[in-house]
């Protein structure tokens, strides 16, 4: 069971960690939201020390780019290439055959800039209110988002990919243990505040439904890319939401 662990560390970050990687790779889905608030507690607290000098801006701007360091900015990669693929290739196809391309075009990187631009901002508001906790929650929840959709669809290339050992094992186990292990994770991070939890985890699910529907029409499937964009437009979504709840607080809430 531990090795499933390596191997989710081994997979989302760039953490050389020790050991033998799981048999069965998609074993190591049940580890991806751990992971994933492990990250977000770098981020956060990297957001914290640019926080105490007095500089929210640049506070903003250490969890962004922590993010990015621990990732390898494997999943900005794969938004800027589903970019590519799926506004530039009209068919399956074309789109997979894009997709594969290790240059970055136009749509890639507007793609990039759009949502690194939102995250900014949103992590600005988030830094500016002191919430940390949901700062975490999103890259958490980001990670779960990718366990959800790839134990929803099938892999789309018929050839396989470097993601198709964890899509193809992923089932109905990993989906439940993914959702179960994100809310107890989740409810500390936002003070047991259950009206905060069902609006960030909300969305976090509304933003897998949303690349689920547009790459099951595209290209019937999911690919490796696909999970990274998923990844990506899920913490810029939670992040969102927590950032509008920050600046307009529920009645009776601070």
């Amino acid at each position: 069971m531990l090795n499933g662990l390596v191997t989710a560390l081994r997979t989302l970050t760039l953490l050389p960690v020790p050991g033998k990687d799981a048999e069965r790779f998609s074993s190591s889905l049940y580890w991806f939201p751990i992971v994933g608030l492990l990250i977000g507690a770098v981020q956060a607290g990297l957001a914290r020390a640019g926080a105490a000098a007095g500089w929210p801006e640049l506070a903003a701007l250490l969890a962004l780019g922590g993010g990015v360091i621990m990732t390898r900015g494997l999943h900005a990669d794969g938004l800027a290439d589903l970019a590519d693929g799926f506004f530039g290739g009209r068919s399956k196809e074309a789109a997979l055959r894009i997709m594969k391309d290790p240059n970055v075009g136009s749509f890639g990187a507007l793609a990039l800039i759009v949502v690194t631009l939102l995250k900014w901002i949103c992590l600005l508001e988030l830094v500016r209110h002191g919430a940390f906790g949901m700062l975490a929650a999103g890259v958490m929840i980001a990670r779960m988002a990718q366990v959800l959709l790839a134990a929803r669809l099938p892999y789309a290339r018929a050839e396989g990919g470097t993601a198709t050992a964890f899509v193809e094992g992923a089932g109905t186990a990993h989906l439940l243990v993914a959702l179960l292990c994100s809310v107890l994770l989740l409810l500390p991070l936002v003070n047991f505040d259950l009206l905060k939890a069902a609006v960030l985890m909300g969305s976090g699910v509304v933003s897998v439904s949303a690349v689920g529907f547009l790459s099951w029409r595209k290209i019937r499937g999911v690919t490796g890319d696909v999970l990274g964009t998923c990844s990506e437009l899920t913490e810029a979504a939670v992040w969102l939401s927590a950032a509008l709840v920050c600046k307009f607080p529920f009645p009776g809430t601070l």
